[in-house]
Formats: C-alpha cells, sequence, structure tokens
C-alpha cells in the first residue's frame, strides 16, 4: 500500500503487510520511474494494520494491492507490488546510510 503525505512535505509512505503489522518506509521522491533512478527510503516505525485505510486532510491513499517477496538477505529485500497499475518489481536495499527502492530491470511480464 502507498499512502501519499502533503506535510509536513509532500512525500510517500511505503507500508508491506507483515507478521501482523505494516512496515514503513517514507519515500521523499515516490516510487522509482526507472531502473537507473535510486529512490530514498527512509524506515519509519511499523504500523498498526488499521493504518490501512487511514486517510484524514493531509494523507490519502495513493494504491492499494499486495505485495511478493522474492528473496530477504540481510541488506535487501526483492519484492513485487501488486497495485492497481499491475506489478512492478523493486529491490529495498540497506546501506550503511539507510535504505534505498530500486526498481529492477527484470520486471514481471503481463498478468503476472
Amino acid at each position: 500500500m502507498l499512502h501519499e503525505h502533503l506535510k509536513p512535505r509532500h512525500h510517500f509512505d511505503l507500508r508491506l503487510e507483515e507478521d501482523g503489522v505494516l512496515r514503513s518506509w517514507a519515500l521523499p521522491r515516490g516510487l522509482p520511474s526507472a531502473s537507473s533512478a535510486d529512490r530514498l527510503a527512509v524506515q519509519v516505525p511499523d504500523h498498526d494494520l488499521d493504518h490501512l485505510a487511514y486517510e484524514d486532510a493531509d494523507k490519502t491513499v495513493a494504491d492499494t494491492g499486495w505485495w511478493e517477496e522474492h528473496d530477504r538477505t540481510e541488506h535487501r529485500i526483492l519484492l513485487t507490488l501488486h497495485g492497481r497499475l499491475g506489478p512492478r518489481r523493486y529491490a529495498l536495499i540497506r546501506t550503511a546510510r539507510g535504505w534505498l527502492l530500486h526498481l529492477t530491470k527484470e520486471q514481471p511480464g503481463p498478468g503476472t
């Protein structure tokens, strides 16, 4: 799920449901649109599941769907987000300074 926040500055929050909570990353510049454009992903505290549909004057649900994990190590999570516009494969990469969200070169085919 993707939340769009208008305050304090415009950004998006990526929320992945896992172990009964929403693992969350703030994306100051949104999702990457090209495989060469990594985006900063700031991990924030987990959220309760009731936060999935939460909206207010400054926060709206930008996309819904589900996610599929393909591989996980200490420094990387390879996943596919299945949203309104279809599946997109990403890697969340842990660096010495935090996390990056990377759109992978290999993408799922139609109907996947």
